[in-house]
């Protein structure tokens, strides 16, 4: 069950698909991630998410970038929780390669399992679904993968809930016993201008209901969770207050809120907010313990 006054995860991601042009603020280089991370660790983040900032390459070389980023941190703070994305290539082994050699490296606690596939994107100018044939695809197949890659390797699942459906799989795991330790859920609420822009269609929008919803499917399994929101302030909507009330943890950062201020500073207002609500900012080894998965020598 959901500890209430437990300490506060909060998860910084850092850039995602946001752009220079985009937003001034955002790292883009892997020696600028690093920084930026070390600032947020600094603001209350031990959760550390980002995108290389070319994926399109062979595992080696993403590995390489997501190193830069990530070492810097690792080194001065060991135990913290750092995590990429998804590689590129035809074969789930392919696009989770990168995850692989980055546990040899030492440098993750967890590994990205986002368990459905979804059409991400908005509407166009028409008000209209966009003629676009794209579809962020995980196949049954490719989530028991990378759950099986995680289980073997200690790492904690960070699991992105873009539709119930997502939820769905993550309960059958934790029902069949199967569910890898320092599984994370994080929900994932949509709000306008996320990948493309318009009105979104995919997911949820950040309302009390919706978060009552995943909370209702979540039922009395003991699944640490997180709130964010795509493409808006997590704190302009309920939510965000409504999760920490509910004893839930917080996820910001320039990857979802792609107009909003630097990474550090959407740390800093996630933290006092925590403060305001009366609940304490996970330290490192609070947040190891929980969504670091299993316990290493």
């Amino acid at each position: 069950m959901t500890e209430i006054n437990a300490p506060v995860i909060v998860e910084a991601a850092l850039n995602g698909v946001t752009s220079r042009a985009r937003n001034a603020n955002v790292p883009a280089t892997a020696e600028e991630q690093a920084k930026d991370a070390l600032a947020c660790v600094d603001a209350g983040a031990t959760v550390i998410h980002t995108h290389a900032p070319n994926i399109v390459v062979p595992p080696d070389e993403a590995a390489e970038q997501y190193a830069i980023a990530f070492r810097p941190v690792v080194e001065q703070h060991p135990g913290i929780v750092c995590y990429p994305t998804t590689g590129i290539g035809p074969t789930i082994q392919d696009r989770y390669a990168h995850v692989e050699l980055l546990d040899d490296m030492g440098l993750i606690r967890a590994g990205f399992v986002d368990t459905g596939s979804v059409n991400l994107g908005g509407t166009g100018a028409d008000g209209l679904p966009p003629n676009s044939s794209y579809v962020y695809t995980n196949t049954y197949a490719d989530i028991a993968y990378k759950m099986n890659v995680c289980r073997a390797r200690g790492l904690g699942p960070s699991i992105a809930i873009f539709e119930p459906g997502f939820l769905r799989v993550v309960r059958a795991y934790y029902d069949a016993g199967e569910l890898p330790a320092g599984t994370l859920v994080k929900f994932y609420f949509s709000a306008g201008g996320y990948l493309g822009g318009g009105e979104p269609l995919w997911g949820a929008p950040p309302i009390i209901e919706a978060l009552d919803l995943y909370l209702a499917m979540l039922g009395d399994a003991d699944i640490p969770w997180a709130v964010a929101v795509l493409g808006g302030s997590l704190f302009d909507t309920p939510i965000a207050r409504a999760a920490l009330e509910r004893g839930g943890h917080l996820r910001v950062g320039l990857e979802d809120w792609d107009a909003g201020p630097a990474n550090a500073e959407q740390v800093a207002r996630a933290a006092q907010l925590c403060s305001e609500v009366g609940r304490a900012v996970a330290d490192i080894a609070f947040t190891e313990k929980v969504c670091g998965g299993a316990a290493r020598a």
